[in-house]
């Protein structure tokens, strides 16, 4: 695919940061390689880094890159050198798990930073909880990750205590787009298709839910299967619907050529979705397509915000692939995190790594508290963020324009 040439790179990259990073400590269970001078300690990061969702998924790897490279410039944990273990999971639940494994297995990781994708976040989270390893996600919205799956009866209970998440969730998410959708956009009849998969059918149902309850009208529903890409027998079903507004639930990839071919056809209604669309690539693909689309967003323009100034700037002289503006900036922070509780750790050990490091690191992060570059970080009971912000943007003369940002007031 288009990142085939960068996915060899980091599969080197890898193997030589697993034979330098992966030593143990004297018999301890956990910890970071002390062969050299001080302590390395290693963050991994599981997200699609080839094929599908694969520029969102880079934008993860770089996000944490660059939070990596600033501790260990800035020395922000004394005597611990922090290193990078990059996983491609090609959004895939069962790559997902195996990498896991690989990496609850190399004892010098302290910390992971990902999946992108939900369904590949339910493959992992025991693998993760068993080894007391802890997990963030910059990007996983589905409600039941951390709430349980009845949730939406109010019945919460927290499924992993080493799972966490920089990203708000779709229950917020559906609901701020549908609100937004029935009431500035101004959207009556809606057409809801989703991908099957755990994050694109859940943001779909909650979205089609709340328009609903809002006064808006669902006039169909279909599904797709991810990969595919002639979409004229779902055009002909909207075209027909008399929808004003399409919303997908799913990833850019299909997404991006079904607004392309819906216009095609000549229906111009918008194709409305959730951050798993948020990215230029959309745009580049669906071309004049995407013109007019809307989608919704985890947090506030990074490109807006001081604290990711520096971050940006970082990125783009890098020259790093992949979209850095959708969750970038919460990859950045939720290494952060882990970096600032291996530094409580080393703190409350005298300079070195406890054998139970890996449980106390768990426990820093659940006290994290702390301004990230993209917001305030700190973790609810359930593990979800208590950054509660969203943006809704839109495709104006080929980029994305943030058009609301707030919180869903339901």
């Amino acid at each position: 695919m288009r990142h085939r040439s960068l996915l060899v790179l980091s599969i080197a990259l890898t193997g030589a940061l697993t034979v330098t990073a992966c030593g143990s400590r004297g018999g301890s269970k956990s910890g970071g390689d002390t062969s050299g001078n001080g302590l390395t300690v290693t963050i991994g990061v599981d997200a699609p880094l080839s094929g599908q969702n694969s520029a969102t998924g880079l934008g993860i790897q770089y996000g944490v890159q660059i939070a990596v490279d600033d501790a260990n410039k800035n020395k922000t944990v004394p005597g611990v050198t922090f290193k990078v273990k990059a996983l491609d999971d090609q959004a895939q639940p069962t790559i997902g798990q195996q990498n896991a494994t690989a990496l609850v297995g190399d004892s010098s990781v302290l910390g992971v930073v990902g999946p992108l994708n939900s369904g590949v976040a339910q493959s992992m989270q025991q693998v993760f909880a068993t080894a007391n390893l802890v997990e963030i996600s910059p990007s996983n919205t589905n409600p039941a990750l951390t709430q349980g799956p009845n949730w939406a009866k109010n019945d919460k209970k927290r499924q992993f205590p080493t799972y966490f998440r920089t990203a708000t969730t779709d229950a917020l998410q559906g609901a701020f787009a549908a609100q937004y959708a029935s009431g500035p956009a101004g959207k009556k009849k809606a057409f809801v298709v989703d991908d099957k998969q755990t994050y694109g059918a859940g943001l779909a149902g909650i979205f089609q839910d709340s328009f609903t309850k809002d006064g808006g009208q669902v006039v169909g529903t279909d599904h797709v299967n991810t990969g595919d890409k002639d979409f004229s027998a779902l055009v002909t079903k909207i075209k027909s619907s008399g929808a004003d507004l399409l919303y997908y639930g799913g990833q850019y990839d299909e997404s991006e050529l079904i607004t392309k071919q819906l216009k095609a056809a000549g229906d111009n209604i918008p194709l409305m979705g959730g951050d798993g669309m948020y990215s230029q690539t959309y745009i580049t693909t669906a071309g004049t397509g995407a013109e007019g689309d809307l989608v919704t967003s985890v947090g506030v323009p990074v490109n807006s915000l001081d604290s990711a100034k520096d971050f940006i700037a970082k990125y783009k002289a890098a020259g790093y692939p992949g979209d850095y503006d959708t969750y970038g900036g919460y990859s950045y922070d939720a290494a952060t995190a882990i970096i600032k509780a291996v530094g409580q750790t080393v703190s409350q050990n005298s300079g070195k790594l406890p054998a139970d490091a890996r449980n106390q690191v768990v426990k820093g992060v659940q006290g994290a508290d702390f301004n990230g570059i993209a917001g305030h970080v700190s973790f609810d009971q359930y593990g979800d963020t208590t950054n509660k912000q969203l943006t809704v943007y839109q495709v104006k003369s080929g980029q994305w324009a943030a058009v609301k940002t707030g919180t869903y007031s339901g």
